[in-house]
C-alpha cells in the first residue's frame, strides 16, 4: 500500500489550500481515511474522517473550515482547507482508516 500526499505549500492566514492523497495497493472504495496532522513539536491530532460510505467526522479545531472528500474512480482523497489559522501549519498526513498505512505527508506553513 502506498499513500502519496501532494497539495502543501505556503500561504498567508486567510488563504486556501487543496490536499490530495493517492493511494495504491489498496481496495480504496472499501476503505475508510482520514486525515491527521502534527504541528511542531505538537502531538499527532485527527483532523478529518471520511468512511466507505461517506460519513464525515471533523475536529472541532477544523470544522467549517476544512471540507473532506473522495473520489474513488481516482483513489485519491482530498483535504479542502479554507480561512487558514497561523495554528493550522502542520505536517499533513494521510493515513488510512485502520491506522496501518501513512503517507510521507505534506507541510502545511500559514503565515
Amino acid at each position: 500500500v502506498q499513500l502519496v500526499e501532494s497539495g502543501g505549500g505556503s500561504v498567508q492566514a486567510g488563504g486556501s489550500l487543496r490536499l490530495a492523497c493517492t493511494s495504491s495497493g489498496l481496495t480504496f472504495d472499501d476503505s475508510d481515511m482520514a486525515w491527521f496532522r502534527q504541528a511542531p513539536g505538537g502531538e499527532c491530532e485527527l483532523a478529518s474522517t471520511i468512511n466507505s460510505d461517506g460519513d464525515l467526522y471533523y475536529a472541532d479545531s477544523v470544522k467549517g473550515r476544512f471540507i473532506i472528500s473522495r473520489d474513488n474512480a481516482k483513489n485519491t482523497l482530498y483535504l479542502q482547507t479554507d480561512s487558514l489559522k497561523t495554528e493550522d501549519t502542520a505536517v499533513y498526513y494521510c493515513v488510512t482508516g485502520d491506522g496501518n498505512y501513512w503517507g510521507q505527508g505534506t507541510q502545511v506553513t500559514v503565515s
